[in-house]
Formats: structure tokens, C-alpha cells, sequence
């Protein structure tokens, strides 16, 4: 029996700034909840910014097989993640910035 691929503990931080109504832009990424499940995202957070309320933080926390995130452009590659990233794109008219980072609390 082959052993499992490593896991990898990461958190997606999305940094969005609504173009139009903000009310929309929080139904899309609610609505992008079952997307983020099926790639491994367990822990999901939607911040909204209370002075500016047009700008949003989403928090999603994940586990990835080293291999896959070793090559994320590999990943971004792929046909579904395309299409999903091409509604955000047009939705958010280019606002909005993706960082990926390693919890190191310890």
C-alpha cells in the first residue's frame, strides 16, 4: 500500500475591492464556497473592511499535496480553475490581489 502524499497547511488571503455593489461581489464568494471545498479548503473567512465597505478580505485555509503546490502554475493551468478565476476576473474588473502564506505560530 503506497503511503499517503504529504500534506501541505496553507492559508489564501484575497484581498477584493468591489467594483459595483458590495452585496453582489459577497454573494460571489459565498457562491465560490463549494469551489475552494473541492480543491481542499476546509476554513473559509469573508471579512469586510467596516470604513471602507467595498473592500473585502477572504480567508480560506487549505491542505495541498506538496506536489500540486510545489507547481501552482500547473494548477491555475487546469480547465475549471481557469473558468472560476475568469468570473472573478470579470466581476471584480482586475481588483483584487491573491497572496498564499504558511502559518508559522508554531
Amino acid at each position: 500500500m503506497a503511503d499517503a502524499p504529504a500534506k501541505l497547511k496553507r492559508v489564501l488571503h484575497m484581498k477584493i475591492r468591489a467594483v459595483g455593489d458590495p452585496g453582489q461581489v459577497l454573494a460571489l464568494m459565498k457562491g465560490g464556497s463549494q469551489f475552494y471545498r473541492a480543491l481542499g479548503g476546509a476554513r473559509f473567512r469573508y471579512l469586510q473592511n467596516v470604513d471602507d465597505p467595498a473592500q473585502f478580505l477572504v480567508e480560506v485555509e487549505y491542505e495541498a499535496d506538496a506536489g500540486i503546490e510545489l507547481n501552482r502554475q500547473k494548477v491555475a493551468s487546469d480547465p475549471m480553475v481557469r473558468t472560476f478565476l475568469q468570473g472573478w476576473k470579470q466581476m471584480l474588473a482586475g481588483q483584487a490581489d491573491m497572496d498564499v502564506y504558511e502559518d508559522v505560530t508554531g
